[in-house]
C-alpha cells in the first residue's frame, strides 16, 4: 500500500543546518526535501515546528523498569515490552537498542540475580517479527564481567539474532561508575534493601567473582562481539589506562566515561563518547561522576543516551542545540551520530532515500514538545 505524507512549512533539521521547507514520504521512504513556506493542499502544515529524524537510542534500561516495576515484581513480559515500545514512540524515539544483561550470579542468595537474557531476546524478537511494535527494535547485550555465567549466556546467541551492540559492563565496586564505594552502597542498599552487614558480604562476593573470572569474561565478550558482528562498547571508563585497553579490544564507542581524563583519552583514540541525557538535563551525574555539560563545553560529547529516562533524549538534544548555538548539531547527537556508531546507514538524517523515521516538535521555553512521530512512514505518536 502507498502511504503518502507531506510535512510542510516546517523547520527542517538537516545534518548541518536548519532550513524552512517541506518533505515528502512515500512507502516509508523520504522521496524529496524542498525549501520554502509553501503548504500543498494535502500536506500537514507544521506551522514552523521543527521536523527532524526519529531519535536513535543506543542504551536504555527502560525495558527493565517495565519488567520489574518494583523489587521482586515480574510484570508480564509482553505487556511490559508493549508499554516500553509505546513510551519510546511517544518521546520521539523511533529506533532503540534494548539493553539486556547477559551474565548472572546464581550461587548465593545475597548477590543473586537471575538469568533472563535469552528468554527476553526471544520475546522481543517474536513481537518484532509479528509486527506488534511501533518502532524499530534491536538488541544490545550488556555483558556483565563481574558475574558467574557470562560465557554460557553469550554462547546462546548467534548471527540470526542480529545483535547490534555488546558493551563491557564491569560493575565491580570501588572502580569505574562506583569509584566512590559509598555511592555504590547507597545505590545497592536503596534498590535491594540490604543491611550494612549484607552489603559488606555482597561486596566481598563481587571481588571474589571478579578475581576468578573477570579476565576470562572480558575476553569472551570481545570474542562474542567479533563473532556476532556487533559494535563493541566500553562502559564507565575512568582512566586513560582503561581507555587504552578499550582501544586494543577494538572498541569504537565509550558509554558514559566518568572523568574528563577518560573522555580526553577517548577523543585521542577516536572512540565516540556517549553521555547520559539525564546527566545533562539534571546538571550532573547521580553517581558523582563528570557532568555531561562539562564534556559538551570542551567538544568531548558525541552521542546522547536516555539511559533511564526516555523523554530526556530529545530534551537533552535541544539543550545541546541551545548550548552550542546550533540545533542541527544538538539533534545530530541523537540521530546521525548514533546511526553511524551502530552502522545503520538507512536512517538518522533527513535526506532523499532515507527511511522515513521522522519527528515533529515545538519548543516552549526551550523545552521540546513532541507533536508527531512517524516510524517507517507510519504515524506512531
Amino acid at each position: 500500500m502507498t502511504h503518502d505524507l507531506i510535512l510542510a512549512n516546517a523547520t527542517l533539521v538537516l545534518p548541518t543546518e536548519t532550513v524552512k521547507g517541506s518533505l515528502t514520504v512515500r512507502n516509508g521512504i523520504i522521496t524529496s526535501i524542498d525549501t520554502g513556506h509553501t503548504v500543498p493542499s494535502d500536506a500537514i502544515d507544521c506551522q514552523g515546528d521543527y521536523v527532524a529524524p526519529g531519535l536513535i537510542e543506543l542504551h536504555t534500561d527502560n525495558l527493565e523498569r517495565h519488567i520489574n516495576p518494583r523489587p521482586k515484581v515480574d510484570w508480564p513480559h509482553q505487556a511490559a515490552i508493549l508499554a516500553h515500545d509505546g513510551e519510546l514512540a511517544s518521546t520521539g524515539i523511533t529506533t532503540v537498542f534494548d539493553a539486556i544483561r547477559v551474565g548472572s550470579i546464581v550461587s548465593n542468595q545475597t548477590a543473586r540475580y537471575r538469568k533472563y537474557a535469552r528468554q527476553m531476546a526471544n520475546e522481543i524478537l517474536a513481537m518484532r517479527d509479528a509486527g506488534a511494535l511501533k518502532i524499530s527494535h534491536h538488541l544490545h547485550l550488556r555483558a556483565e564481567i563481574c558475574s558467574e555465567t557470562l560465557i554460557d549466556e553469550l554462547a546462546e546467541f548467534g548471527p540470526q539474532d542480529r545483535i547490534g551492540i555488546i558493551s563491557l559492563m564491569d560493575h565491580t565496586p570501588g572502580q569505574r561508575q562506583f569509584s566512590d564505594l559509598s555511592k555504590f552502597e547507597d545505590y545497592v542498599c536503596g534498590k535491594h534493601g540490604l543491611s550494612k552487614n549484607d552489603f559488606d558480604i555482597y561486596v566481598q562476593q563481587l571481588y571474589d567473582i571478579h578475581s576468578e573470572l573477570g579476565a576470562k569474561h572480558e575476553a569472551a565478550a570481545v570474542e562474542a562481539a567479533n563473532r556476532l558482528g556487533a559494535t563493541l562498547a566500553s562502559h564507565d571508563d575512568t582512566t586513560a589506562e582503561q581507555v587504552g585497553v578499550s582501544k586494543t579490544h577494538g572498541i569504537t564507542v565509550a558509554e558514559f566515561p566518568t572523568t574528563v581524563v577518560a573522555a580526553q583519552a577517548c577523543k585521542a583514540s577516536d572512540i565516540g563518547i556517549i553521555m547520559g541525557a539525564p546527566n545533562l538535563v539534571r546538571g550532573g551525574s547521580h553517581s558523582g561522576n563528570v557532568a555531561a555539560a562539562d564534556l559538551a563545553q570542551i567538544d568531548h560529547l558525541d552521542i546522547l543516551s536516555s539511559d533511564y529516562v526516555p523523554a530526556s533524549l530529545l530534551l537533552g538534544a535541544v539543550h545541546l542545540g541551545n548550548l552550542w548555538g546550533n540545533m542541527a548539531r544538538g539533534v545530530s547527537t541523537v540521530t546521525s551520530a548514533p546511526a553511524q556508531a551502530a552502522h545503520l546507514d538507512d536512517r538518522g538524517s533527513l535526506r532523499s532515500g532515507a527511511r522515513a523515521d521522522i519527528i515533529r516538535f515545538s519548543t516552549l521555553h526551550k523545552i521540546p514538545a513532541v507533536r508527531g512521530v512517524w516510524s517507517n512512514g507510519l504515524r506512531v505518536g
